[in-house]
C-alpha cells in the first residue's frame, strides 16, 4: 500500500468534523515539510509493538497523561533536573508510564531527516493513534501542528484522574478539559489494553473501609484471582492485566468487565453509577463498532482542544527529554 493510500484509510468523518475546533491544527500538517513523518513514527511503534505488545497501551496512556497536565504539549517527556522535579517522576507516572524510548527513537530519525520540524507533542499523538490501530481499533486522521512546552512540574500531576475517583469526580476532571461525561465514558475504554500496578487497586481487596474489608462492587471470584496475583503488601513491581481476556486488543472487553462487576479500578466500576452511563456502557458492550468510532472521535477532540500550543507558542524540541537552550 502506498503512503498516500495508507493515509487515506485514516480519515474518519468524525475527526474531519472536529478539525474545526482548532483551525491551526491540520490533518496532513507535515505533508510538505516532512512527508515521511507519520510513516516513520508508525514504523517505530510497529517495531516496538512486536518486541513488546504492552508498549501500545503505554503510548496511549502517555498521550492521556500528557494532555491532562498543561495540555498536549509533550511536557510529560521532559526529564527532571537537580532544580526541578518533572511530571514523569510523579507517583502517578513513575513507574507506570512507558514508551518513552519509542518517542525518542522516532524523534531521532525525524531530526536526521527533517531537523527542527516535527514536535514531540505531535509524535505522542501520532504514536497513540498508531497504537490504537495496531491493536485492533480504528485509525483516524491526527490534526497536527502542536508545539512543545518548556515547563514540566511534578505538582501539576494532581490533574490526572486517580484510580480511586468516583463518577462525579471523573466527570468534573474531564469537564475541566472540555470533555463531556459521555466522552469520559468513551475515553475510559482505553483501559481495555495494558496493565495496572497492584498498588492502584489494593484498597479494594484488603482495606475498603473501616467496616468492610473488600469492595462489595467487585465480583468475589475476580477478587480472589486478584488476591492471588497481588498478595497483601505487594510492591510497585507487581502488575496485572487491565482486561485479562484480551489485554493487547482494543475491544469492548473493558465494558463487558464493568457490566459483570470486574472493572479493575474504583473509577472503572463507578461508571455504572447512573442510568445514563450504565446504558452507554451496555450499548458499547454489544456494539464494538459504535465504541471504536466514538473513541476515535473523542481521541481527536482530546488532542485538539486541551491547551494546545501552536504558531509562535512553545518550541520544537530537538530532543524530547530536554527543552532547547
Amino acid at each position: 500500500m502506498s503512503l498516500n493510500a495508507w493515509h487515506a484509510t485514516l480519515f474518519l468523518l468524525p475527526s474531519l468534523l472536529l478539525v474545526t475546533l482548532h483551525a491551526q491544527l491540520q490533518v496532513g500538517f507535515y505533508s510538505a515539510s516532512c512527508a515521511m513523518a507519520e510513516f516513520i513514527i508508525r514504523e517505530e511503534v510497529t517495531k516496538a509493538f512486536f518486541q513488546d505488545r504492552g508498549v501500545a497501551a503505554g503510548l496511549v496512556r502517555l498521550h492521556f497523561h500528557d494532555c491532562f497536565v498543561r495540555g498536549c504539549d509533550a511536557s510529560v517527556l521532559i526529564d527532571s533536573t537537580p532544580s526541578n522535579m518533572a511530571e514523569k517522576d510523579s507517583p502517578a507516572n513513575n513507574p507506570s508510564l512507558r514508551g518513552f524510548d519509542v518517542i525518542d527513537n522516532a524523534k531521532a530519525r525525524l531530526e536526521t531527516m527533517c531537523p527542527g520540524v516535527v514536535s514531540c507533542a505531535d509524535i505522542i499523538a501520532f504514536a497513540a493513534r498508531d497504537s490504537i490501530q495496531i491493536t485492533g481499533g480504528l485509525g483516524y486522521g491526527v490534526p497536527a501542528g502542536r508545539r512543545d512546552g518548556r515547563v514540566s512540574l511534578i505538582a501539576e500531576t494532581v490533574a490526572l484522574p486517580p484510580s480511586t475517583a468516583n463518577l462525579n469526580q471523573l466527570t468534573q476532571m474531564f469537564s475541566t478539559h472540555g470533555l463531556t461525561r459521555e466522552e469520559m465514558v468513551t475515553l475510559s475504554g482505553a483501559h481495555t489494553i495494558g496493565r495496572s500496578h497492584c498498588t492502584s487497586f489494593a484498597t479494594r481487596l484488603y482495606s475498603y473501609s473501616a467496616t468492610v474489608k473488600q469492595d462489595p462492587s467487585l465480583d468475589a471470584f475476580y477478587a480472589s484471582q486478584l488476591m492471588q496475583q497481588c498478595p497483601q503488601g505487594s510492591g510497585p513491581d507487581s502488575v496485572v492485566q487491565m482486561n485479562p481476556t484480551s489485554p493487547t486488543i482494543t475491544d469492548v472487553g473493558y465494558y463487558i468487565d464493568i457490566l459483570t462487576s470486574k472493572g479493575l479500578f474504583t473509577s472503572d466500576q463507578s461508571l455504572l453509577t447512573t442510568t445514563s452511563t450504565a446504558n452507554q456502557i451496555a450499548r458499547y458492550a454489544i456494539n464494538p463498532l459504535l465504541w471504536k468510532t466514538d473513541f476515535a472521535a473523542a481521541m481527536v477532540k482530546m488532542g485538539l482542544q486541551i491547551r494546545v500550543l501552536t504558531a509562535s507558542q512553545g518550541e520544537i524540541r530537538l530532543k524530547c527529554r530536554v527543552i532547547n537552550n
